[in-house]
């Protein structure tokens, strides 16, 4: 498994040998070259750095290799501990930090773990940042504090705390409603950091009865963190089995969200965004943006508003940047990942959670019933991995001569758009692999056009 660096961080297997999967010489390396970028954009003699990291069981590992190679450079360590991405991003500008580190790999597996970089803003460094940083790795270009400079360390406890009463405090959060309402929720916290803070937040939000399946961080997960239909039967079965009102799952670093229905079905990650996206454009009519991969509904909800839909290329720093260029009001990806920026400019769980049960609660209807007011698109996602020297270039020549008629969009990988639906393909930025997503008003439509992708993909490979 090739170590992967990309703009949406370092990403690879722990174990192994260096440079082929993340082993502690890559965390070294990696966050030598992090910490020199850092340096040089701060100008700052005593330049400060944010930590903190998702349950994982290598976490502590990386976290003491990542530390100690920042403070060898000189830099001030704000130590959050375990703690979830959004916060660790708003900890940055709270702290006034020059950067962050966060120390998650997201939805991959339990084997998996990575480094997330963020620059003064708490946002993920932009790609020609990312270049400039994985140059410095290559050629090791660092240069380390004597043991003067070295710098130190400052623990910050109560991040996920600040990070949940700013999500109190926004003016959409009908906190009041909510309780009288007095949902029963069921909360799937994969055993990360979303068992600590999901079940706060609740709390803080009203919600007095609270069912918690895999809420200890101990980094067990006893299914595939991914929050995907495939992977969230238990959870499911106990919402119906409790008779719950809603199910809450979320990522191991708490920047994805999936609801489950009364009735354990799946709301669909898709609809997360649409759905607070529905809510918020209620309350506050504006632009909305998504990337290429992401659902046709989210552009509905907006043009009901009489408002404007922006796609991005997939990966999150590309939504932030054209948020901003759109003055976006709502925005996100359609695997569950909300950014509403009047809280911060990241995906966040726990502010979508916040917006979700505020839009259910006004709503007066059942989760299920709330779903069936969004169009019902079909969309299926596959994958099919790519094997070493396959030529991706030839991949898209050979799918764009048999769809030339229909119109094309190559900022990211490629869309075709034709008269029943649209495909997206492109090269994975965290596996080695090309992720294929076709939605239509019709199943088989959508399964029709992944079928024949996939068959020109293999017979490439």
């Amino acid at each position: 498994m090739t170590l992967i660096k990309s703009i949406s961080g370092i990403r690879g297997i722990i174990g192994g040998v260096p440079g082929f999967n993340l082993t502690p010489a890559d965390v070294v390396k990696f966050s030598a070259a992090y910490g020199t970028w850092l340096k040089g954009q701060s100008g700052s003699d005593t330049p400060s750095v944010v930590i903190g990291r998702d349950a994982r069981v290598s976490g502590q590992m990386i976290d003491q290799l990542v530390t100690g190679t920042l403070i060898g450079l000189g830099f001030d360590i704000v130590h959050l501990g375990l703690s979830s991405t959004p916060a660790v991003e708003m900890a940055v500008t709270r702290n006034r930090a020059n950067g962050g580190i966060i120390i998650t790999a997201s939805h991959n597996p339990v084997e998996w773990n990575a480094l997330k970089l963020l620059n003064q803003e708490g946002e993920f460094v932009s790609a020609s940042d990312g270049e400039e940083i994985l140059s410095i790795a290559e050629s090791e270009r660092f240069t380390f504090a004597d043991v003067k400079s070295i710098g130190n360390i400052t623990f910050q406890d109560d991040a996920d705390q600040y990070h949940i009463d700013q999500i109190i405090q926004l003016e959409h959060i009908n906190i009041e409603r909510i309780k009288q309402v007095n949902f029963f929720v069921a909360v799937d916290g994969i055993n990360s950091v979303g068992g600590l803070v999901v079940p706060k937040l609740l709390k803080q939000l009203g919600v007095e009865r609270i069912f918690e399946l895999n809420c200890t961080p101990d980094g067990n997960f006893n299914h595939n963190p991914e929050p995907i239909p495939e992977n969230l039967t238990d959870v499911s079965s106990f919402v119906v089995e409790k008779q719950a009102d809603i199910g809450i799952v979320v990522d191991p670093d708490v920047d994805r969200l999936a609801i489950i229905c009364e009735d354990g079905s799946m709301f669909g990650e898709e609809y997360t965004l649409v759905a607070v996206a529905d809510y918020v454009l209620k309350k506050t009519p504006g632009n909305t943006v998504s990337n290429l991969s992401s659902t046709q509904a989210l552009k509905d909800i907006t043009s009901k508003y009489g408002k404007d839909y922006h796609a991005s290329a997939v990966g999150e720093v590309n939504i932030v940047e054209k948020m901003k260029e759109t003055k976006a009001v709502i925005g996100g990806e359609g695997n569950g990942g909300v950014i509403f920026p009047e809280l911060h400019y990241g995906r966040d769980a726990l502010v979508a959670i916040a917006l979700f049960l505020s839009h259910l609660a006004e709503s007066g209807i059942t989760c299920s019933e709330l779903r069936k007011r969004y169009p019902h698109y079909h969309m299926i996602k596959n994958k099919v991995e790519l094997k070493d020297g396959t030529d991706f270039a030839e991949i898209l020549n050979q799918i764009k001569m048999e769809y030339k008629n229909d119109n094309m969009n190559e900022e990211d990988g490629l869309r075709i758009d034709g008269k029943e639906g649209w495909i997206h393909l492109r090269k994975s930025n965290t596996e080695p692999l090309i992720r294929i997503i076709a939605e239509s008003n019709t199943r088989s439509v959508a399964e029709k056009y992944i079928s024949r992708i996939t068959s020109i993909i293999q017979s490439s490979g």
